[in-house]
């Protein structure tokens, strides 16, 4: 069974930038040493991404708040997480899921089994959207998110987003 850690949207302007939370900012180290524990070709993340008219789209009307503009240093992944994925593994996403994430993982849960973990930002949108995305496409297989090197806008938008999750068989790690 391979083991695989998704690491979601660890990008500079949700830990410290446009979007930063202290929360954020807290876990930046507890995901680095998440990923060592993973072999470097195990490791996947997401990127946000958006264009620069970002506050003519649905997600910017939404919230209009400009953030990970693509090229910029706050779509950047922050420096302690950028050199632990290699480049390749790298899944850019115009919203909360990646379809084309769920979409290479499903072709990996096709050759051999898997174990999928999450961990990033935000819990209450871009991790529970990925992880309720990987569980349609892999029903059967064992998804799970470390709460721990999560955090969402809001210490209890974490906890209902874990909430959700726990529901719909993603389970928490202790």
């Amino acid at each position: 069974m391979r083991s695989i850690l998704i690491v979601i949207d660890m990008q500079n302007d949700f830990i410290d930038g446009a979007l930063g939370t202290k929360e954020a900012q807290a876990i930046v180290p507890k995901v680095v040493d998440k990923i060592k524990t993973y072999p470097r070709e195990n490791v996947y993340g997401t990127r946000d991404t958006h264009p620069e008219n970002y506050l003519d789209t649905q997600e910017g009307h939404y919230l209009p708040v400009p953030h990970c503009v693509k090229g910029t240093a706050g779509w950047q992944l922050c420096d302690a997480v950028a050199p632990l994925i290699p480049e390749d593994h790298l899944f850019d996403k115009p919203t909360f899921g990646s379809a084309a994430l769920a979409e290479a993982v499903r072709s990996m849960a096709e050759k051999e089994a898997l174990e999928i973990e999450l961990v990033g930002l935000c819990t209450d949108i871009c991790v529970v959207s990925n992880a309720l995305l990987l569980k349609a496409v892999l029903p059967e297989t064992k998804i799970s998110v470390d709460p721990a090197c999560c955090a969402g806008v809001t210490p209890a938008k974490h906890a209902a987003a874990l909430e959700t999750m726990a529901s719909c068989q993603i389970q928490g790690l202790s």
